[in-house]
C-alpha cells in the first residue's frame, strides 16, 4: 500500500480518536472499565497501523465492531472511510452505491502505482466522494 494512503488513514484514525474522546461516556472525569478498554484499543490500532502490524486490518474490524455494538449513538461519527479501509464485517454497514465509490478509489490507486504514477489520495478521494471538484 502507498505511504499516502496508509498515511491518510493514520492521520484520519487519530483525528477519529479525537473526536471520539469528546463524546460521552468516553467524556467522563472516570471511565468505566469498557471505555478504558475501547480507549486503549483505539491507541493499539493506531500503534500497529504506523508499524505496519500484519494483523492490523483484524484489528481495526475489531475495534469498529465493538465500537457499533457497543456505542451505537456514536455510530454516526464513524468515519466512512475507515470501514472501508479495515473491510470485512465492516463493509455490511456500508451501501452498495458507497462501497462502489470506494471501489473506483482504490482502482485508480492501484492502476496510477502499478504505472509508478503519483496517487494523491486525498485529493482524488474528495472528487470521487465528491466532497471537491
Amino acid at each position: 500500500m502507498s505511504n499516502s494512503y496508509v498515511s491518510f488513514h493514520i492521520d484520519l484514525l487519530k483525528q477519529t480518536y479525537n473526536h471520539v474522546i469528546q463524546f460521552m461516556p468516553f467524556a467522563s472525569q472516570e471511565l468505566g472499565e469498557d471505555e478504558q478498554s475501547f480507549l486503549e484499543q483505539f491507541t493499539a490500532l493506531i500503534e500497529a497501523i504506523e508499524q505496519q502490524s500484519e494483523d492490523v486490518l483484524e484489528q481495526g474490524q475489531a475495534l469498529l465492531t465493538r465500537w457499533i455494538r457497543n456505542y451505537p449513538e456514536l455510530v454516526p461519527i464513524i468515519p466512512r472511510d475507515l470501514l472501508w479501509y479495515f473491510g470485512g464485517d465492516c463493509l455490511h454497514y456500508m451501501p452498495d452505491e458507497e462501497i462502489d465509490k470506494f471501489q473506483l478509489l482504490d482502482e485508480k490507486r492501484y492502476l496510477a502505482e502499478s504505472e509508478g504514477k503519483d496517487f494523491e489520495y486525498a485529493r482524488e478521494r474528495a472528487v470521487i466522494l465528491e466532497l471537491a471538484h
